[in-house]
């Protein structure tokens, strides 16, 4: 009965305020779907070959990595990611500054249904999504990637760890950066708040891969906690070289 009423409840909420598009951003056509049906094209997966260790897609099939991870040690084992940066660049922006929340489900659906096999194969024992400081989370109203997380958690059933790991500094925007700067501008930005969890696998949470620097930060102090296998997924990477 509880189910039910969940479930009209919210065809009433869709009704009163159309779920939006996460590729144009207008209310979804047909009506109860995630995503438009002519924007299904619009986006693009990444697909082999990748890097195999950040997931990067490379132009080089005989490449194993991409020039980063060939030239730099990082403290994730591996990582992967759903789409092409590019071509989804405005709707994560959306859903990480404009109050799209609702993206989530789409994301976290493409995510399950591509990535599901791969992620499910390292047997993790919880997901961990990315945090933000708590002023950011106020500004926003929410974590994306916790909201990310916890849709992914729901349709692959995989426990999520939210209070896990806590951003303690507040940080310069990324985007801003250097590599250089990056890596300075995380430094003790991260705390694991409780070692007494008995977690072995974990997979951290994200929407972009970039430069690693976030992930390496988080993943050094998992590392530090005594986390044995340390992965990642995000939404979205740019391209290796």
């Amino acid at each position: 009965m509880r189910n039910a009423l969940l479930f009209f409840y919210g065809i009433l909420l869709d009704l009163i305020y159309p779920r939006r598009c996460p590729v144009c951003d207008k209310a979804v056509k047909p009506f109860g779907s995630l995503i438009c049906e002519e924007c299904k094209t619009k986006v693009i997966y990444v697909r082999a070959p990748y890097c195999q260790k950040c997931g990067k897609p490379l132009k080089d099939k005989r490449a194993v990595f991409c020039y980063d991870c060939a030239h730099k040690e990082h403290y994730f084992d591996r990582g992967m990611a759903l789409f092409a940066y590019k071509s989804v660049a405005d709707s994560i922006y959306r859903f990480k500054y404009q109050g799209r929340q609702e993206y989530a489900a789409y994301y976290a659906q493409r995510m399950a249904c591509i990535l599901g096999k791969r992620i499910l194969a390292l047997e993790p024992d919880a997901l961990v999504p990315v945090p933000i400081h708590r002023d950011r989370k106020r500004a926003r109203g929410y974590n994306q990637a916790e909201a990310l997380a916890k849709e992914l958690g729901r349709i692959l059933n995989i426990p999520v760890e939210t209070e896990f790991i806590k951003r303690v500094r507040k940080t310069a925007p990324m985007k801003e950066l250097s590599v250089g700067e990056r890596q300075n501008n995380l430094k003790k930005a991260f705390k694991i708040c409780y070692n007494d969890v008995k977690l072995s696998t974990i997979i951290i949470v994200d929407d972009i891969y970039t430069t690693g620097s976030t992930i390496d930060a988080i993943a050094y102090q998992m590392r530090q906690a005594g986390i044995k296998n340390i992965y990642f997924v995000t939404l979205a990477i740019g391209n290796g070289i």
